[in-house]
Parts: structure tokens; C-alpha cells; sequence
């Protein structure tokens, strides 16, 4: 039935004359295995994970400044997760914030880079400089122009210090890991090697979101904005390197 229906409105006189007159502007391509058809599809595909991604962060920040409902969340979740606290569940937490620290962040980007350059891999270096340390002065940024404080208790499990919003650890490893994703993503030649590649690199993100939260040094929204303006910048900075490269083929 769905498929009929879809048939249907594609072969709708009115839905041809328009797809006529907009493929000439959009150049749309016609042969989607070729250079310019793959660039076509990676383009439209990171504008639409551009715009969500910029709505996402738009709709937390709103509630944050105007005192919405998710920042009464972000209080009820943080006083749960510092009254559950454990001494077990800490020492996770301390190893896994550690991820998106700098210490750990500079010694994998430092890695990525030399592997990069000895491969002479120069658009994906750029993209990593632009997206790691980029992305961290954007982050700062950020929480300068919001300067939201931090969760307060009374025996903090992390004395932390600077704003909250967005959390700079999180932010940071959706840069990183979500950017070796992406090389990974295109160097694998499997699928099911690349669902696990994102999945690993969804699940360092959001484990160290989770440990930001219950080390009590962001609330639930610093988060959810971290990965949004993480996500944003990431597939900004990838566009504009691919936009750049496919310029320089086509001149060659």
C-alpha cells in the first residue's frame, strides 16, 4: 500500500513538473557512483545532521537561559545521581570522565595526526585541527557567552571550576571519537565493522556525558548541548574540508 502511494506521488504530473525545475538548481546527479554524485549525497546527507544538530542545541539553550522544564530535570537528576552515589561506581567514573580529559584527548589526537601525516592524509589533518582544537575554543566560547555555574553540593565528589554549559569534556569526545568514526567509517569495507564503530564511539560519548553528571560537574542539559554543539561543528568542519578537496579535484 505505502509503496503504491509512493509510486503514485513520484509519477504526480505536478511532482514532475517541480522535480524538473529543481534539478537543474540543486544539480542533482545523475550517475550516483561518481565523484560528484558521492559528494552530492555526503553534502546533503551533513546538512541535514547540521541543521538537527543546531536545533537541538538551539531548543536546550533556550530552556536553559529562560528556566524551562529541563532545567528542573537537570536539578532532580543531579541530587539522584549524588545521593546514589558509591564508592565503586565513583572509581568508574573518575576512569571513565578520562576519556573526554585532556590528557588521554591529546595523546589520541596527537596519535591520529602523526598517523595522518605519515600517510599523507592532509584533508583529513586539517579536519582534525579544525575539528579538535577548534572545537575546544568554541566550547569556551560558549560557555562564556552562557557562563551557567555548575551543580552545587555540599561534599562535591569533583571540585571543578569555569561554567557548565556545555560540558567541555563531552563536547570534546564527540569531536574526537565521532571523527575517527567518520575515517574509520570510510576506510571499513564492512558494514557490520561500521555499525561497530559508531556504536564504540556513541558509547565513549555517552559514557563520559554519563560520568560528567554523576561526578556532579554538569547536569543533564550541559550534556544533551555538548553533543549537539559537538555534532554541528564536527560535520561543519568535515563539509567544509570535503567542499575544499572536491573544488581542488575539479580544477586538476
Amino acid at each position: 500500500m505505502a509503496r503504491r502511494w509512493q509510486i503514485a506521488v513520484h509519477k504526480h504530473p505536478r511532482v514532475t513538473e517541480a522535480w524538473r525545475c529543481l534539478r537543474p538548481m540543486l544539480r542533482v546527479p545523475d550517475d550516483w557512483q561518481s565523484p560528484y554524485g558521492r559528494f552530492w549525497l555526503e553534502l546533503v546527507g551533513g546538512a541535514v545532521a547540521l541543521i538537527a544538530a543546531a536545533w537541538l542545541f538551539g531548543l536546550v539553550a533556550e530552556d536553559v537561559v529562560t528556566g524551562d522544564p529541563l532545567t528542573v530535570v537537570d536539578e532532580i537528576l543531579a541530587n539522584w545521581l549524588y545521593a546514589h552515589a558509591t564508592p565503586a561506581a565513583t572509581l568508574a567514573m573518575f576512569v571513565a570522565t578520562e576519556l573526554g580529559g585532556p590528557t588521554v584527548v591529546t595523546a589520541v589526537t596527537l596519535a591520529t595526526a602523526f598517523v595522518l601525516g605519515w600517510r599523507r592524509r592532509w584533508p583529513w589533518l586539517l579536519t582534525l585541527i579544525l575539528v579538535v582544537p577548534g572545537g575546544a575554543l568554541l566550547n569556551e566560547l560558549i560557555k562564556v557567552a552562557f557562563h551557567r555555574a555548575r551543580p552545587k553540593f555540599d561534599l562535591p565528589i569533583l571540585d571543578v571550576r569555569g561554567y557548565a554549559f556545555p560540558s567541555g569534556h563531552t563536547m570534546i569526545a564527540t569531536l574526537l571519537y565521532g571523527l575517527l568514526a567518520v575515517l574509520l567509517v570510510r576506510t571499513l569495507r564492512s558494514r557490520r565493522g561500521r555499525m561497530l564503530v559508531v556504536w564504540a564511539a556513541s558509547a565513549v560519548v555517552m559514557l563520559v556525558g554519563i560520568s560528567r553528571m554523576y561526578l556532579g560537574a554538569h547536569y543533564l542539559s550541559d550534556i544533551l548541548a555538548a553533543i549537539a554543539a559537538g555534532v554541528a561543528w564536527l560535520v561543519l568542519c568535515v563539509i567544509a574540508v570535503a567542499t575544499l578537496q572536491y573544488r581542488r579535484r575539479r580544477r586538476r
